[in-house]
Formats: C-alpha cells, structure tokens, sequence
C-alpha cells in the first residue's frame, strides 16, 4: 500500500521561499571552478532525468483516466512551467507563431522587411502579411514558401497552409461585436516609453511596452519559473526578470538568455490612441 504524506500547504510565501533557495544555491555554484560546476551538472542531469521520467509515466496515466484533468492541471503557472521546462508540454500555438517569424525575422530585415501575423484560421490555417520592401518584392512568393511557411511548419506542424494577405485587416471598435475577443485595455499614453505597464484583465496577467508606436503585448509570467516580471529592470528595450535574470526583448519577447524560452505573446491593435488586445 502507498503511504501518502501530509500535504505541506503550499503557500505564495513557501513558492517565493523555494525560488529564493534556487537563486542562492545557483550564486554559489557560479563561484565554484570548472571541475565542480561539472559534479553538480552532472548531478542536476540525473535528477531532472529521473523527474521527466516519472513526470511522463505520470501523464501518461492521469491521460487513461481524464484528459480534462489533466488540462486543469497545466494551468496552473507553476505546473506549466514544470513541464515546459520538461520539455512534456508544447507552448500556445500563438507563441510557436511568433517563434518561427521571430526566426525568419533577421533575413527579412536584411533587405528592409518584415513579415506579422494576420489570422489564425483553425484548424489548420494561418494568414501572414509581408511589410516594407516584402510587401511588393518579386520574390515575396519564394520568400513565402522557403522561410516563412517552413519556419512556421517546423515550429506548428498542425498548420498546413499559410497563406501571405495584402489587404489591411480592419481595426476594432470599443464596442464592435464582430471579433468579441479584442479588449481594450488601456491607452497609449499610459504605456511609458522606457518601462513596461502591467494590467490584470479577465483573470490573465498582461504587461505591455511601447517603442514609439509600436505596442507589444505579453503574458506577465518569466517562461523560467512562471513569476511575473512586472517589477524588472528595463534597458535599452531588454528587460531583465527580477528573479534570475533571465532577459526579454520588448518588440518580440524573445528570451537572449534562452531563446527557446520566449515570452507569450498577445495580438495588438491601437486605434485612436486607445490600445486593443486579442485574448
């Protein structure tokens, strides 16, 4: 029979106080020579080995006997970024997207372009439009199919169509019925240049940024341990979660520290100095 041992209540505190351990333990390690970070490397191998393996056997059971359980489960932050890290859950399909422009990106700014995501079309379809010199090159078609729609099939493997759009999508109202899932939030002016907001909106933690017009949206939780990074250090566009340092680039999300790691991302429309969100 299988003792089960009393549940140590888990409180924000006990989650803080655990973080707090991992940061002293990490500070005194980086201190240590070469030889020894090796031991503990080492030793931090087997042991995330041995907990993906149990992790997986777990899910893999918990699926036999409800699949929404198991979903209730990853939503939590810190289950989620349990198995993340793990390597046993795969992002939202809307930060894969941004994943695999985020990688086409740097070619298309090379000649003075861009590319942005227009649509999800489920189950299988995703609309991009190209911009700047992109949108009216020749070779906007091979582009299409040699760099975007592979990056996106590699990182999306649901997606089987992409399909490039040239007309402007219209901009939502306050009150536009039509697209329900746009909100708005805030407004231009509220968002500082050098700094980021952050707004609690319908249970979701979002911080937004703004380089001059542009206004980007993520979802306030490091892809690290899960811990908002609302209260981290902003400069030159980068800003740094308070916790462990992991870095985010304001225009996209991507994570310089673990670029496979980015932050989620939320759809953005501003519309008279009032900014949209896409839930």
């Amino acid at each position: 029979m299988v003792q089960v041992l009393p549940q140590i209540a888990s409180t924000q505190e006990t989650l803080e106080e655990l973080v707090n351990q991992i940061g002293r333990y990490e500070a005194i390690v980086s201190a240590w020579d070469d030889s020894q970070q090796a031991v503990v490397m080492g030793l931090k191998g087997a042991i995330e080995a041995l907990h993906k393996e149990a992790l997986t056997r777990l899910i893999r059971t918990v699926k036999q006997e409800s699949i929404t359980a198991l979903r209730q489960a990853a939503e939590d932050e810190v289950v989620y970024g349990l198995l993340r890290y793990h390597e046993l859950i795969k992002p939202p399909l809307s930060q894969r997207l941004q994943q695999a422009l985020a990688e086409v990106r740097p070619s298309l700014h090379s000649h003075n372009g861009d590319v942005e995501l227009v649509a999800v079309r489920l189950p299988d379809t995703v609309e991009v439009r190209f911009t700047g010199t992109c949108s009216h090159c020749p070779a906007s078609t091979l582009t299409l199919s040699d760099g975007v729609e592979q990056a996106i099939k590699r990182h999306c493997p649901e997606i089987l169509y992409v399909v490039a759009v040239s007309t402007e999508v219209a901009t939502p109202s306050a009150s536009s019925p039509e697209d329900p899932a746009w909100r708005l939030v805030t407004s231009v002016a509220e968002i500082p240049e050098a700094g980021v907001l952050d707004i609690k909106l319908e249970g979701k933690r979002l911080l937004l940024s703004r380089s001059g017009a542009q206004v980007s949206c993520f979802h306030d939780a490091c892809t690290h341990l899960g811990r908002s990074i609302a209260a981290g250090a902003v400069s030159n566009g980068l800003l740094t979660c308070p916790e462990h340092g992991f870095q985010y680039r304001l225009t996209d999300g991507a994570c310089l520290t673990a670029p496979e790691m980015p932050l989620q991302r939320y759809p953005v429309r501003v519309e008279n100095g009032r900014v949209f969100v896409q839930l």
